[in-house]
C-alpha cells in the first residue's frame, strides 16, 4: 500500500511539473510574440483570444496527425503495403490541407485585428520563437 501510494505521488508531481512547464512556455511565448509585434495593450486585447483559439486548433490537428499518421509509420514501418502506405499519404495530404485552411482562417479573423504586415511577421516570430526554445533547452542539457 505505502508503494502505491508512493507512485501515486511520484507521477502527480511529474504531472503537476510538466503542468507547470507548458504553462511557464505559454507565458514565455506570449510575452514574447507581444513584444516583437509591438503589440499595443488594446490590440493585444483583442489579438491574444483569436491566437489562443487557432493555437489550441492547430494543436489538435498535430495530436490527431501523430496518432493516426506518425504512430503507422512508427510502429508498423516495416508491415505496410503498398495500398496501406498509399492511404497513409493521403491521409498527411488531408492533414496538411486542415493545416492551411486553419492559417487561412485565422489570417482572416486576425485581420480585423492588427496589420497585414505584423499577421505576416507573425509566423517568423513564432519560429524564432520555438527556435529561442530549442537553442536554451540544449545549453540546458549541456550544463547537466
Amino acid at each position: 500500500m505505502k508503494k502505491l501510494v508512493f507512485i501515486f505521488l511520484i507521477a502527480f508531481s511529474t504531472l503537476h511539473a510538466q503542468e507547470n512547464r507548458h504553462e511557464k512556455i505559454k507565458a514565455l511565448k506570449t510575452a514574447y510574440i507581444t513584444e516583437k509585434l509591438s503589440l499595443s495593450p488594446a490590440d493585444a486585447e483583442k489579438f491574444w483570444p483569436i491566437y489562443n483559439e487557432f493555437d489550441q486548433r492547430f494543436h489538435e490537428l498535430r495530436k490527431k496527425r501523430r496518432k493516426e499518421v506518425y504512430s503507422v509509420l512508427h510502429n508498423r514501418w516495416d508491415a505496410l503495403t503498398d495500398s496501406e502506405a498509399n492511404a497513409l499519404f493521403d491521409k498527411y495530404i488531408e492533414f496538411k490541407f486542415e493545416d492551411l485552411e486553419l492559417l487561412r482562417d485565422r489570417t482572416q479573423e486576425l485581420r480585423t485585428v492588427i496589420s497585414p504586415k505584423k499577421i505576416i511577421s507573425l509566423s517568423k516570430v513564432e519560429e524564432d520563437f520555438k527556435r529561442e526554445l530549442l537553442d536554451r533547452y540544449r545549453k540546458q542539457k549541456s550544463k547537466e
